[in-house]
């Protein structure tokens, strides 16, 4: 009997790669942050009400995740560190992506609204459009200061979260808001030095494109010594204290070692050892903001206990 061989089309996209349009390392980014800016308000939520409010929270970064792939997909497919992504690699269609993030919009403000305030859905709702219109469709193709404006829309969840306790905005929420604002240009910036033919082929104009890496490194050195003293600011507020400043101290001195160390490199130097100092400089500053915000966690533990 002969062998019936029937064409199924294209392979449908799996649960995995809807996951994978949310950018679930930027969304646990998102929901840590947020979660410790509810955390250390002054105002004690109900366990299952904070639960709900950081689930949605999440999931209004998820969607800005979607919107931003859906926009980024001629982009994403030319960058080597972006090209598997579900939308250029033709796992899902743009006009899926599109959707998804809208649903997913709609949704995250709505229900935080009936979770935890109106005031922090509108927050959440202004950061969505801030990530997907003003950073994505506007900043990140029209100028060098991308990253440094954009940066914004992550520094926004500690507020957020600040904001479904308190239902408003203190000293503190501005405080953590800074500290994320300034952290992200060094950061994104150290990756832009040691990826940078990436954003040259996608014509994406960020600093080391527009100014060249020596400029870069000025700035990435600069932003350290500006970032440090709102740090430490925090640690002298009411959710501050020595666990938090005892370890912000440590971490800043690191920061601004690193960011002086790539100031003083020559491109030669840099491309003799393949950026091994960048990538070290891109690797710390992960460490940094994951710690700070641990140690104002560990901070109001201490305080409470």
């Amino acid at each position: 009997m002969a062998e019936i061989n029937a064409y199924h089309g294209p392979a449908e996209a799996g649960f995995g790669d809807y996951v994978a349009l949310l950018k679930p390392r930027v969304m646990s980014l998102v929901v840590f942050t947020a979660f410790v800016g509810l955390w250390v308000a002054p105002v004690t939520m109900n366990p299952f009400v904070a639960f709900c409010s950081i689930l949605f929270i999440a999931l209004g970064g998820g969607a800005s995740g979607a919107l931003n792939m859906w926009y980024d997909a001629d982009i994403d497919a030319v960058m080597k560190r972006t090209a598997g992504r579900p939308v250029p690699a033709g796992l899902i269609p743009k006009q899926d992506a599109l959707a998804f993030g809208l649903a997913l919009s709609g949704l995250s403000v709505m229900m935080l609204g009936l979770a935890a305030n109106w005031f922090a859905a509108a927050f959440l709702a202004f950061t969505i459009f801030f990530y997907a219109v003003v950073y994505t469709m506007w900043l990140k193709r029209s100028t060098p200061q991308n990253i440094v404006i954009g940066g914004a829309a992550g520094a926004f969840p500690p507020m957020i979260g600040w904001a479904c306790a308190t239902g408003g905005i203190g000293i503190e929420s501005l405080l953590m808001f800074a500290l994320i604002f300034f952290w992200t240009p060094p950061h994104f910036w150290a990756l832009a030095l040691f990826m940078n033919n990436d954003y040259t082929k996608a014509g994406v104009p960020m600093l080391t494109v527009t100014h060249g890496r020596k400029v870069t490194r000025r700035h990435v050195f600069g932003y350290t010594l500006v970032l440090a003293p709102f740090a430490l600011w925090l640690g002298f507020t009411s959710i501050g204290g020595w666990v938090y400043l005892s370890i912000s101290a440590v971490l800043n001195a690191l920061f601004i070692a690193g960011g002086w160390q790539i100031l003083r490199r020559t491109e030669d130097q840099a491309q003799g050892d393949s950026y091994k100092v960048e990538k070290r400089y891109f690797r710390l500053s992960l460490y940094y903001l994951f710690l700070h915000f641990l140690a104002l966690l560990v901070q109001h533990w201490v305080g409470a206990w």
